[in-house]
């Protein structure tokens, strides 16, 4: 067990002493013991009667004493409890503090956890894809036959123009060649008729 502090003493002795409340029987006492002095006939009364003053006196001195080292042990405690009040409020606010920054800490860990989730899907994302190196080699794949399927459709174009050239030509070619037949026709028909009326009509003989 630790050392008793003296304030620890004082309070248990006068908590066996009592509270003060006979005062007023001690001064009801000593105003007692006052008149009967002043009303003593004889000189050993009057002694003893002021012996009882004396010692009523002292135990009057003796409650106030008391009394004063209840007082300013009251004091005492009361600025100790203000200390300790002092000291758990620091203490509340430090522990606010305290709490502030865990959270804090909380919510900065946690934007780096969804962070790093969203890294580490992108990362796999980016890992199903090709590298930089192969795109570039796939597109210049794909400009090259881009390029020659733009020459075979240029060399599509132009046979195309050629043969609608060519049908435009052998159109007209057919169109004059019946023309030409329709002409022969009719050409053939008017020597044949001519034919026929000569035929039909004899010229007279001369005598």
């Amino acid at each position: 067990m630790g050392a008793v502090t003296d304030d620890e003493v004082i309070r248990k002795r006068l908590l066996i002493d009592g509270d003060g409340a006979g005062d007023d029987r001690r001064i009801n006492l000593l105003v007692k013991s006052f008149i009967k002095w002043c009303n003593s006939g004889s000189q050993e009364e009057g002694y003893s009667q002021y012996q009882r003053m004396l010692s009523t006196l002292s135990q009057c001195e003796f409650s106030m004493g008391k009394t004063l080292l209840v007082y300013d042990m009251n004091l005492r405690e009361m600025e100790n409890y203000e200390k300790i009040y002092k000291e758990i409020e620091c203490s509340i606010a430090g522990a606010h503090e305290k709490i502030a920054e865990c959270k804090k800490q909380i919510l900065q860990a946690k934007r780096i956890r969804k962070n790093r989730q969203e890294y580490d899907a992108l990362a796999k994302v980016i890992q199903h894809h090709p590298d930089r190196h192969e795109t570039l080699k796939e597109l210049e794949a794909l400009g090259k036959e881009l390029e020659h399927l733009s020459h075979i459709k240029e060399s599509v174009e132009d046979k195309l123009e050629l043969r609608r050239k060519q049908f435009h030509v052998l159109l007209s070619t057919i169109h004059e060649l019946q023309q030409t037949l329709e002409n022969d026709e009719k050409l053939s028909e008017v020597e044949e008729a001519q034919e026929i009326s000569m035929e039909a009509d004899p010229k007279p003989q001369t005598s």
